[in-house]
């Protein structure tokens, strides 16, 4: 019998919240929320959390004691924990789509067959059912035509407990009324000020944006909203991306846990995200040929804001992180002043390219041997620091301990990650 495809939109329910009750059962069916950097707002709830009304975004300070009032649990950011369940999570969806588009760090497109008139909801069920029993982690599934539609399919599966969080919109004969129920500002693609635009002619949800006059359209948004329109018809107009464009560039910037008052303390910063950075870009496969530093203070402390950046074009391109410590520190330097505590740093890497090529410059040597032998370093560098933990290697410029680090009071264990964090059971 011959078939067509669906695309299937997999995304984990409340994925941050979720990942910690993975490693802490004790913390399933209880009011959960993680905050983001420095303790700073809540970035994840569980589904407990959001019925007891707790909001997305506020200030930690703010809802504290309301927080500890109604019993729930707070845990700070735990991004290592995060990013190996992420990759565990796709690890498991590649063995059930023919073609998987990792879309963000909790959401994948995935490419399947579909029979003429075949409904995939027991698909999408059992697939829910298999992430469950592997990692412990909630999905929602979402089957249309269309990536846009998959993305309303998987909106719908959330929102409709009856559907056991799968929703199969290509299966359906008709699904205007379905897209009658996504807002327009709910659609993929739609941000806020084409939404209003949308909105201030009469277009209020899905339904009356794929209906809409194409022509009007075309005119306000050209043939990216044509595309989505398209999709929305049911017209495949956005092929899987399965291997990621290379990246333009890359960016590295924390907040400070405590203001940073000294120019000795801004350098160990600045070195940390370079490190950082560096790394990144040898996992990238890539080379930067410029280093941007830039630094802001607090608006809101009452004095005079101070918000500055400096970039250095590197004679070579490079990945070596002594290469680009050497640019970046004396950045930090010219930037720093005594009289603006900062806030806020970070280092942006720029003009990328794959690292297969080296154009070379005559007044900046780079022999073959020696670009070995710094290439096998770093390599080594990498290595280490992946097998026994972030910061086995590291460089002295970064400090030890430093008090602007990022704070962390509640934060979990990396027990799928670290050895010394695996939990231990007690048997009598």
């Amino acid at each position: 019998m011959p078939t067509s495809t669906a695309i299937a939109l997999i995304d984990g329910n409340n994925f941050y919240a979720s990942c910690e009750a993975v490693l802490e059962p004790a913390l399933l069916g209880r009011p959960l929320v993680v905050l983001s950097n420095n303790d700073g707002c809540i970035v994840s709830r569980s589904a407990e959390a959001r019925r007891l009304g707790v909001a997305m975004g506020q200030p930690y300070f703010q809802v504290q004691r309301q927080l500890e009032r109604l019993g729930v649990v707070v845990r700070s950011s735990n991004y290592a924990l995060y990013a190996d369940m992420s990759q565990r999570l796709m690890a498991t969806l590649e063995r059930w789509v023919e073609e998987l588009e990792i879309y963000s760090i909790d959401e994948a497109f995935g490419l399947l067959p579909r029979p003429p008139g075949s409904d995939l909801t027991a698909w999408g069920l059992e697939l829910r059912r298999a992430v469950q029993r592997e990692l412990g982690l909630p999905v929602a599934v979402g089957l249309a035509p269309t990536k846009v539609l998959a993305k309303l399919a998987n909106r719908l599966a959330k929102g409709q407990p009856a559907h056991g969080h799968v929703f199969d919109l290509g299966a359906c004969s008709d699904p205007s009324a379905w897209l009658q129920q996504v807002a327009i500002e709910d659609v993929w693609g739609i941000g806020r000020r084409l939404a209003r635009w949308c909105r201030l002619r009469g277009v209020a949800h899905a339904l009356a944006l794929r209906d809409m006059p194409s022509g009007e359209l075309r005119q306000k948004c050209g043939v990216v909203g044509l595309r989505l329109q398209q999709e929305l018809r049911g017209h495949r107009c956005l092929p899987l991306t399965l291997v990621p464009a290379p990246k333009q560039e890359t960016c590295v910037s924390r907040s400070f846990s405590q203001p940073v008052r000294t120019a000795a303390e801004l350098r160990q910063a600045v070195a940390t995200y370079t490190v950082r950075a560096a790394e990144k870009l040898r996992r990238q496969r890539q080379r930067a040929g410029a280093l941007s530093v830039f630094v802001r203070s607090n608006p809101f402390n009452g004095t005079s804001f101070y918000s500055n950046s400096a970039t250095l074009t590197l004679a070579l391109p490079s990945q070596d992180t002594a290469v680009l410590l050497a640019a970046a520190l004396p950045l930090a330097e010219a930037l720093f002043r005594p009289q603006h505590p900062l806030q806020k740093a970070g280092v942006l890497l720029l003009q990328l390219q794959g690292e297969e090529l080296l154009q070379h410059h005559l007044l900046q040597p780079m022999p073959p041997e020696q670009q070995q032998r710094r290439a096998a370093l770093m390599a080594a560098v990498d290595r280490l620091n992946r097998r026994y933990g972030r910061g086995t290697v590291q460089w002295a410029a970064c400090g030890l301990q430093p008090p602007w680090a990022m704070r962390r009071d509640r934060l979990s264990r990396a027990a799928t990650t670290r050895l010394e964090a695996i939990p231990r059971v007690l048997a009598q």
